[in-house]
């Protein structure tokens, strides 16, 4: 994959953060944004899979991967929808094609929620709706056990790493590849395809994750929410994996409240869409980025 030579990795923030990013191939590129929130861009393979397709600009966010650390937030979405708003401006894009993945989907949409007119279409994959957190986080705690538990020792070894209260680095990247590893359909390269996630292995940045998280809690599944997503003119794909642990029900709330709105299920991925069914999320996705 080859990044454009004449545009900096270095995208600089309204307050002067400087965020990574980088720009693949030429012409009107599909802007991504990962999940997390505190995790960093694991697109690569993403990219790659879509590379005839369009180009892609991937990013880290604020005070993850390989953004500038030295940061202490503020961790809110407005924040993070200023930040990305300053790639788009960055990247000279006057309206851009957004994908979000999980809490990237949730990022993009707030994005084009904020700034409509900057948005020409928006790809919304594995997102947990718009509702409360009450909508699917029980279910995906449950369905994320059921799903370790089909090898009891790596459930036990989640556990013990998940129930202590500080971990050295090399013990939170255990726990969060036994974690990712329940994300995929195909539990025989999970293990692989998890380790494949963390490496480089560029810190999770729980200060982030857990302010991000409860701002979610506080504010999520609102009627303003609601309202503001009935007045969304601009394409969306919502495209979801059936066996993704958190429950695709959840995202019904999104689909009923958008006016132009596409929906794909695939019925064999689950979280991680693009690598349990790379030809259906091609397939997709393709329309998206014409």
């Amino acid at each position: 994959m080859t990044v454009t030579q004449n545009e900096s990795p270095t995208v600089v923030a309204d307050d002067g953060v400087r965020l990574w990013a980088a720009r693949s191939g030429i012409g009107d590129p599909l802007v991504l944004c990962h999940g997390g929130p505190g995790l960093w861009d694991y697109f690569e393979d993403l990219a790659e899979l879509l590379a005839d397709l369009t180009p892609v600009v991937r990013w880290d966010q604020r005070g993850c991967g390989r953004s500038e650390r030295e940061v202490a937030g503020p961790w809110t979405l407005d924040r993070f929808v200023a930040d990305l708003d300053a790639v788009r401006r960055h990247f000279g894009l006057e309206r851009i094609r957004l994908l979000g993945h999980s809490w990237g989907a949730q990022l993009a949409l707030s994005y084009a929620l904020a700034h409509p007119e900057r948005v020409s279409a928006l790809v919304y994959v594995a997102g947990t709706g718009i509702g409360p957190d009450c909508d699917w986080h029980p279910a995906f705690l449950a369905n994320l056990l059921a799903r370790l538990g089909e090898q009891p020792e790596r459930l036990a070894r989640w556990r013990e790493l998940d129930d202590r209260p500080v971990r050295s680095d090399d013990e939170d990247r255990e726990s969060a590849v036994l974690q990712w590893s329940a994300e995929f359909q195909d539990q025989e390269r999970a293990p692989a395809r998890a380790e494949r996630m963390a490496d480089p292995w560029l810190g999770i940045n729980h200060e982030c994750g857990r302010a991000l998280n409860q701002e979610r809690r506080r504010s999520w599944g609102t009627p303003e929410l609601y309202d503001a997503c009935r007045a969304l003119d601009l394409p969306v794909l919502i495209l979801d994996g059936a066996r993704d642990i958190r429950p695709r029900c959840a995202v019904d709330s999104l689909e009923s409240a958008l006016p132009r709105v596409r929906r794909v299920i695939l019925p064999d991925a689950g979280h991680m869409v693009w690598t349990d069914d790379p030809k259906g999320f091609r397939e997709a996705v393709g329309p998206a980025t014409a």
